[in-house]
């Protein structure tokens, strides 16, 4: 980063590449879209949550009006998107008699307890609180169509959502967490470890262990009291795996986490998955190998800049 002053990122950082960490900083903005060889894109606009929403209720819409089935993963806690979504459905009476929605993921305790559904933090009471409980009553599916992670089905969630989803979900909806994550699948996880990206790819839903960016991420988030309170976040989840990434027919993933005056610990790791190789360090990354797009927000996409990149500051 700098040729006055140089370093090794800390360990426990799972990517250590200088150079695809500094060729990842430098995308500009006329750079980030493209659309790969595998049908995946990238696509830079201004809200990815708006067309989140629209692209939900469309799906369930078409659903209805052509009396299909459609099978759906989605990430967690998003109270106020999937409100809305209840609201368009409600608004334009369309039935979710024909979907299996999936939450992604959940927290667990030390011993690998998974968090129920009367946990207020938790992403199953969300999941079914927020979203299900918000669809009127002669719209809605029965509850066991919103699928929730438990102690009883954690090791068997993928193979649920193949079943039901006839090898795989229609779509998944995600974005990637602070140490690259998508769901709760981080990297250097020992419950994902994998001598191969093609064995990665093949492992399914399970227990795993944080990360401990994962922690700190979640720390910042409401449910946790939006404080930083790294000790209220529960070291364990229950997950989804790469597996159910690959499986997934469509994807739909968003980059647009910011503060206020704009300010994200989403910028970097957005470019690490969307722009460095596919790996396992950065399990977000596979996303790049099927069909899909990715929509980053525009403050987003706005440069990283340093301090010693021109920032004036107090020299002795």
């Amino acid at each position: 980063m700098s040729k006055e002053f140089s370093f090794k990122p800390a360990d426990f950082l799972p990517m250590h590449d200088a150079q695809v960490l500094e060729k990842c900083r430098n995308i500009k903005r006329d750079d980030m879209e493209y659309t790969n060889e595998h049908g995946f894109s990238v696509k830079v606009v201004p809200n990815p949550t708006y067309l989140f929403i629209v692209d939900c209720f469309e799906r369930i819409k078409k659903s209805d009006e052509e009396d299909t089935h459609l099978t759906m993963i989605f990430p967690n806690q998003w109270p106020e998107a999937y409100k809305t979504i209840a609201f368009l459905c409600n608004q334009h009476n369309v039935s979710c008699r024909n979907v299996d929605a999936f939450a992604m993921d959940e927290w667990a305790d030390e011993d690998g307890n998974v968090a129920p559904l009367t946990y207020g933090a938790g992403l199953g009471y969300s999941f079914r609180t927020h979203f299900y409980g918000n669809i009127r009553e002669d719209l809605r599916p029965s509850v066991d169509h919103w699928h929730v992670f438990t102690n009883e089905n954690v090791n068997d969630y993928s193979k649920i959502i193949e079943d039901v989803g006839e090898g795989g979900a229609d779509v998944c909806y995600s974005a990637t967490g602070w140490p690259g994550h998508i769901a709760f699948i981080d990297p250097q996880t020992k419950e994902f470890a994998a001598d191969s990206l093609e064995e990665f790819l093949t492992l399914g839903s399970r227990l795993v262990t944080q990360h401990p960016l994962t922690i700190a991420e979640n720390s910042l988030f409401a449910p946790m009291g939006a404080s930083g309170d790294v000790y209220a976040v529960p070291p364990r989840a229950a997950t989804i795996g790469p597996r159910d990434i690959a499986n997934a027919r469509d994807h739909f993933d968003m980059h647009s986490i910011t503060f206020i005056g704009g300010d994200s610990w989403q910028r970097m790791i957005s470019r690490l998955t969307l722009y460095g190789p596919v790996s396992m360090q950065c399990p977000s990354s596979i996303i790049q190998l099927f069909p899909g797009t990715c929509y980053v927000s525009e403050v987003l996409a706005k440069p990283i800049t340093y301090w010693q990149y021109g920032q004036d500051v107090y020299r002795a």
